[in-house]
């Protein structure tokens, strides 16, 4: 059996869709929940980067800019050669909710991955998007 293709979330934040918003289309957003600090150029093509202060650093390039409601980039996955086109997709809808939003992340692209990684990288991040949720809601809830 092949590596699977799909990680989906979704969760129920107690805050605006514009909130969360500006918290994933931001480099402030960004820098404080997925990472410790970000950089990015919020229009599809435009390139992004979230870094850690251990030397971590993922590239990313936004595909999806439709505010309030879906933000999608391409995730280039670590270990590969700097002119490797294989990438997973991630995309964020945002919808009302009550008083608040649900978000919906999705990933997909793992499969097409190389076998010396898709595995891995299929593990790694359906363990840390309920991780990074997380991190969001209490950078949301602090903010």
């Amino acid at each position: 059996m092949g590596i699977p293709d799909r990680i989906e979330r979704t969760i129920e934040v107690a805050h605006s869709p514009a909130k969360v918003w500006e918290a994933l289309t931001t480099a402030e957003g960004l820098g404080s929940w997925f990472g410790d600090s970000a950089t990015i150029e919020l229009r599809p093509g435009g390139p992004a980067k979230v870094m850690w202060d251990s030397g971590h650093v993922i590239d990313l390039t936004v595909e999806r800019v439709e505010e309030p409601a879906v933000f999608g980039f391409a995730w280039k996955m670590p270990g590969l050669p700097e002119n490797d086109p294989h990438h997973t997709h991630v995309e964020f809808t945002l919808e009302p909710s009550g008083t608040g939003t649900r978000l919906r992340v999705v990933e997909t692209g793992f499969a097409q991955l190389p076998a010396t990684i898709a595995s891995n990288e299929f593990e790694g991040h359906t363990d840390g998007w309920p991780h990074e949720l997380s991190e969001l809601v209490d950078y949301l809830n602090a903010s």
